[in-house]
Formats: C-alpha cells, structure tokens, sequence
C-alpha cells in the first residue's frame, strides 16, 4: 500500500471563493514526499539535503483538479514511485479527503533530478536510495 500523509488544509490555502488555490496541490505534493522519507525510507528528508548533499528539484510537473476543497478538510495525499532512473525520479502523487479515498480531488506527478548541492550538478540517484525506492515499488505493486 503507498504511504499517505494525512494533511489539513489551513486558511492561508485558500482563495477567495473559499477553495484550495490550486498551486497549494503542489506544496501538498511536496510535504507528502518529506514526509514520505522518515516514514517509508527510514530518512529525515533534511538529512538527505543537509548529510548527503543532495536534493531533488522539480524539472517536469503535472496535475489534475478534480474536485474542489476547503478550509478544514482532512486530505490523505498518497505517494508513488513511478520509475528510477540514472538521474531522475519520477513521483506520483493521490488526494483526496479522508474517508473518500475512491474520489480523487487531485492527482498528478513530478520528475525530479537528483543535484549535487555543492556543485549545484546532475548525481546520479545515490545506490542507498535507488534500492529503497524500487524496494518501495515493489512493496506497493508498481
């Protein structure tokens, strides 16, 4: 089963019709898949970074919206590993409101590339994570 973060949304994620303005999906995305790393990876997404030196920006994105959400809902944001390359990761990424797991308010995925944060160029996926992300594929059945 692929992890989820079980998020809320707050007043400041939402726009003047009284719905998540929709780049906060994003931010959703993002704070599932810190969470993601103590939880699932057994690593503090900040020890990636500040330890390993290296960090993972977004090169390619894309999302749907579905169904609106508001102020005070309960929101499951699950994520996926969608493919491992040399370089890149490829992310998944599933919301919907708690108890609504079969209606999906957003979904979309993101491509990541893996830099060196002291040089600020392409690494390779270091083989520690490699490992635990296709043991994590394998887990959830992708």
């Amino acid at each position: 089963m692929a992890y989820c973060a079980h998020l809320k949304v707050r007043f400041g994620d939402i726009d003047n019709a009284g719905i998540v303005y929709y780049p906060r999906f994003v931010h959703y995305f993002h704070v599932a898949l810190e969470e993601f790393f103590g939880a699932e990876l057994g690593i503090d997404y900040a020890t990636v970074t500040v330890k390993h030196r290296i960090a993972f920006p977004t090169v390619h994105l894309e999302a749907d919206f579905r169904r609106p959400l508001q102020f005070g809902d309960h929101i499951g944001v699950e994520v996926s590993v969608r493919q491992v390359g040399a370089t890149s990761i490829t992310w998944g990424y599933l919301a919907y409101r708690l108890g609504e797991e079969s209606r999906p308010v957003a979904e979309g995925h993101n491509v990541t590339v893996c830099i060196n944060l002291d040089t600020f160029t392409k690494a390779d996926v270091p083989g520690w994570l490699r490992n635990d992300l296709i043991a994590y594929q394998k887990r959830c059945g992708a």
